[in-house]
């Protein structure tokens, strides 16, 4: 299999910019040598998740609602993290932001590309364990509802579709797996 890349770009221009995201517009020759326009929106941050589970087997989920969705989600903690910083520490930042909890242990989970299609997205999940409470510190942006419940709870919400958040479906699914043995 060929895995070089059979688009050609003619020019780009850049469409949109904000702190968070990029969206640039290219004029493409695609892999058939048909004329087009590729969209490509650019994550200036990292997409970070954290599936924290205590002594009880209990996982901790934040509810809140999502503007472009305009529904409430029930989630993962989850933040961002600048591309040139350590992710690890931003996910104990997020953890903390959003839940007061500071993990003692930690371990990547998943790496994935949310939206590969029109984005760069990458996202990385953290399974966090052994727990001292402190005080939420939410951002003004924020207004969240924590919930805390049995991890099995949190599955079944996933495979019922009240979970439908990219990164918390896959963190999730993929700590099962990995529980089963996969």
């Amino acid at each position: 299999m060929n895995e070089e890349n059979p688009w050609k770009i003619k020019s780009s221009k850049s469409i949109y910019e904000n702190p968070w995201i990029g969206l640039t517009e290219h004029q493409v020759l695609n892999p058939a040598g048909g004329e087009g326009i590729y969209g490509v929106v650019h994550f200036k941050n990292l997409a970070i998740g954290i599936i924290a589970i205590d002594e009880e087997d209990h996982i901790f989920l934040i509810g809140q609602y999502r503007f472009p969705l305009k529904q409430y989600s029930w989630e993962l903690p989850e933040g961002g993290g600048m591309l040139t910083s350590n992710p690890l520490d931003a996910a104990k930042r997020e953890l903390l932001e959003e839940t007061g909890l500071v993990a003692k242990e930690w371990k990547e989970v998943l790496r994935m590309h949310l939206s590969n299609s029109v984005s760069d997205e990458l996202g990385i999940i953290y399974q966090a364990n052994g727990f001292e409470q402190h005080p939420a510190e939410p951002e003004e942006t924020e207004q969240l509802e924590i919930k805390r419940i049995p991890f099995e709870e949190a599955y079944q919400m996933v495979m019922k579709g009240e979970i439908t958040d990219s990164l918390s479906v896959a963190g999730i699914l993929k700590v099962k797996l990995m529980r089963e043995g996969f």
